[in-house]
């Protein structure tokens, strides 16, 4: 089979289930314009023509899974504002406060991932542990951290996961 085939056959519905997943347009071009590449330089390691859509779909699970684990979902949001990271939760009530209150192997990962920028597999190379730990202690602080806002400034997530409530609580400014 040739890619133009597999474009007519199963683009569109590929674009929408990346966006579906990614839920951001920038996002789910720049993984589907990877997913088509890569489909295109793979094309002759498919063994079994009958299995393609199952083989293109995986192949876009991988470039999605890719995306979240760069940490760039967050990182074009904060770029596009020409701002660093840490300005662009200034306005949060007590950010500062709660990222400070981590414990330190926590704390550590979270400024080097979302403030700092770094890959999360560099992360794991700077503090000489493995990636599957800084995924699990970037997941134990995300916890305590939406525990922390939820309880003391009263906010809460969204569909999208993202903070929504009072950006000035005079609760917790401690």
């Amino acid at each position: 089979m040739e890619t133009q085939k597999i474009w007519n056959n199963f683009s569109d519905e590929l674009y929408f289930f990346i966006l579906k997943k990614v839920k951001d347009k920038n996002a789910a071009n720049d993984i589907f314009q990877n997913t088509f590449l890569k489909i295109h330089k793979n094309l002759s390691k498919l063994k079994k023509e009958e299995k393609i859509k199952a083989w293109i779909f995986q192949i876009a699970r991988n470039e999605i899974v890719n995306h979240f684990n760069k940490g760039s979902v967050y990182l074009e949001q904060l770029n596009t504002n020409k701002e660093t990271p840490l300005q662009n939760y200034q306005d949060i009530c007590c950010f500062d406060k709660f990222i400070n209150d981590l414990p330190k192997i926590y704390r550590e990962v979270i400024e080097l991932v979302y403030i700092n920028g770094h890959k999360q597999r560099d992360v794991a190379g700077i503090l000489g542990i493995s990636l599957e730990n800084v995924k699990a202690r970037i997941r134990r602080a995300k916890d305590i951290l939406k525990k922390n806002f939820n309880e003391c400034c009263k906010y809460e997530f969204d569909k999208n996961g993202n903070l929504t409530g009072e950006p000035n609580c005079s609760i917790c400014k401690t």
